[in-house]
């Protein structure tokens, strides 16, 4: 051999800084729950929120509801019909006066303190552009002032890194001030977001102008399609011009521990029996569409979209579950296969086996909950 000591050291030495970069940008998961929605619902319609449940098991009964896994889908709804809620101070409540929207937030911040709640809880405030920033800012403050609990703040329509780095600043001064720890996740909604004047992809920007504090990148189907000029007609999740830019969401965020979600359908289950039936086809596709292109969640609008959110990402899990768990037991006692999974993939099937843990889908992953997070973590074999 002709390498020394001294040839391994000078190139660990060459590439300590480039190390320490991956280390610090690309930490990989950072492990826990991930929710499987995002329910948005206007700021002064927030005390409704807990009726979510019984409105989707009552639309389920009237217009027999006969999607796959109906039964666990009523246990589900009975149980944690919200995974995550968003109280919207923004497009879903509109511009009110100071007085009113003041009012909002302590009404809202008393909801959610006071009884049971969803696991995630979060507040979409108003944009940073210049003609909405002081409003956005004033209701965060006052919500911080009268809701004691975790929470994530949504940062509507941003177009750029420095009104992610403002961000930062503001959350390190309101942290000081209430002793709590924020963050934030980052709405892409406009084409800013995704392609800058200068031919870069903007959305990794943001991730680094975030300085560790963003949790989420979520995509904005309707703002986003808008800006692009698409027809209202053809707006929609499955659009190409909303698949790239999820793209290069998801590449942006891959690694670094942010993660993606997926936007809504405006198509809501209102309306006749027919109406309400072509809804719930649409979003089941579209929920598993997602899915399968590896965004675990998305936004719900609407009570009656609960039944095909929770059926379609129940299907997911539980119809890939025994395959997932045979190819995660040849990988680990290394028996021959059709397919040479690497370590990255037994990852990727030990979290896919987590999250249908987590949001309910699967009882039994085949391996102990302690032998999937460490795979998961590439820990294992």
């Amino acid at each position: 051999m002709r390498l020394t000591e001294a040839d391994y050291a000078a190139l660990d030495y060459r590439l300590a800084k480039h190390d320490a970069f991956l280390k610090s940008r690309y930490p990989g998961d950072l492990g826990g729950r991930q929710p499987v929605h995002t329910a948005y619902i206007p700021a002064d319609k927030i005390g409704g929120f807990r009726g979510w449940g019984s409105e989707a098991l009552a639309a389920v009964t009237e217009y027999e509801f006969d999607f796959p896994h109906a039964s666990r889908v009523r246990d589900k709804l009975a149980r944690e019909p919200i995974e995550d809620l968003r109280v919207d101070f923004e497009d879903g409540y509109g511009v009110r006066d100071d007085a009113a929207e003041d009012t909002a937030v302590r009404e809202a911040a008393a909801i959610l303190r006071d009884g049971d709640r969803p696991p995630f809880v979060g507040i979409r405030i108003k944009s940073l552009e210049a003609a909405t920033r002081r409003r956005a800012l004033r209701t965060l403050d006052l919500f911080l002032a009268h809701y004691p609990h975790p929470f994530v703040i949504t940062l509507p329509k941003v177009s750029g890194p420095d009104q992610v780095s403002a961000m930062g600043v503001l959350c390190s001064r309101l942290e000081k001030a209430y002793e709590r720890s924020l963050r934030f996740e980052i709405q892409v909604e406009l084409p800013a977001a995704i392609v800058g004047a200068n031919g870069r992809a903007v959305v990794a920007r943001l991730i680094t102008a975030a300085a560790g504090r963003c949790v989420g990148l979520h995509f904005g189907t309707y703002d986003y399609s808008a800006a692009l000029g698409i027809a209202a007609a053809h707006q929609a999740l499955d659009h190409p011009a909303a698949d790239y830019a999820k793209s290069v969401m998801q590449a942006a965020a891959a690694g670094t521990g942010v993660r993606v979600s997926d936007g809504s359908t405006n198509v809501l289950p209102v309306g006749s029996p027919d109406e309400v039936a072509a809804a719930w086809q649409l979003h089941h596709r579209l929920v598993s569409r997602s899915l399968a292109r590896g965004f675990y969640q998305g936004w719900d609008l609407h009570p009656a979209q609960l039944p095909t959110r929770y059926s379609a990402t129940y299907e997911f899990f539980i119809s890939g579950r025994d395959t997932a768990v045979e190819r995660l037991q040849r990988y680990l006692s290394r028996q021959e296969s059709g397919i040479a999974d690497e370590p990255a993939t037994a990852r990727a099937l030990a979290g896919y086996l987590l999250r249908g843990l987590d949001c309910g889908a699967l009882s039994d992953a085949g391996f102990p909950r302690e032998s999937l997070l460490a795979l998961a973590a590439g820990q294992g074999r």
